[in-house]
């Protein structure tokens, strides 16, 4: 294969040099994070969990700490339901409902496509637990899609929000189902 260059002609080390430096900007990303590995292997191979990084200068808020959650329903009234119920327990702080996805997955050996509604859950990252076992127990699924991914950067006034609307059912350390 011809990796960047035509049939039967060489870059010149100039030509290379300056497509390497095109490239750079995309790379630069997954070079970052490809600097943090090392940190997270290590603190996996020791049983420790990777330590938090500091809060963001004048913000307060701890990178991570806040997680978007999102589960797909199969349709409005149930999306609704587990939406004013995750709000009502504490367990999130907000929920959008995100009408009309189209989800195209396997299931039990077919290829199925539905629509559905999409859920997306801001919540404290120490409730996803206890936000994905009360989804479990209400959610008509047999498996349920839970997942959720922290939020590094964000509005810090709204961050602070999430934590404090969530607040009690993290201090107690447990949520009711």
């Amino acid at each position: 294969m011809n990796w960047g260059r035509a049939p039967g002609v060489l870059l010149g080390g100039g030509a290379t040099l300056l497509l390497s430096f095109l490239w750079m900007p995309a790379l630069l990303p997954v070079a970052s994070r490809l600097l943090l590995l090392p940190r997270a292997l290590l603190s996996m191979a020791s049983g420790s969990p990777p330590s938090q990084p500091p809060p963001a200068s004048g913000s307060g808020y701890v990178p991570g700490s806040v997680s978007a959650a999102f589960v797909t329903c199969p349709n409005e009234k149930v999306a609704k339901e587990i939406a004013r119920a995750v709000v009502e327990k504490r367990l999130a702080a907000c929920v959008n409902l995100i009408p009309q996805i189209t989800s195209i997955y396997e299931w039990k050996g077919k290829i199925e496509e539905d629509s559905e509604v999409l859920m997306m859950i801001k919540t404290q990252s120490s409730l996803v637990p206890a936000l994905t076992e009360f989804v479990r127990s209400v959610h008509p699924y047999e498996v349920a899609e839970v997942i959720a991914l922290p939020v590094e950067q964000g509005n810090p006034p709204y961050l602070h929000w999430v934590h404090q609307v969530t607040e009690s059912v993290s201090d107690s350390g447990t949520a009711l189902p």
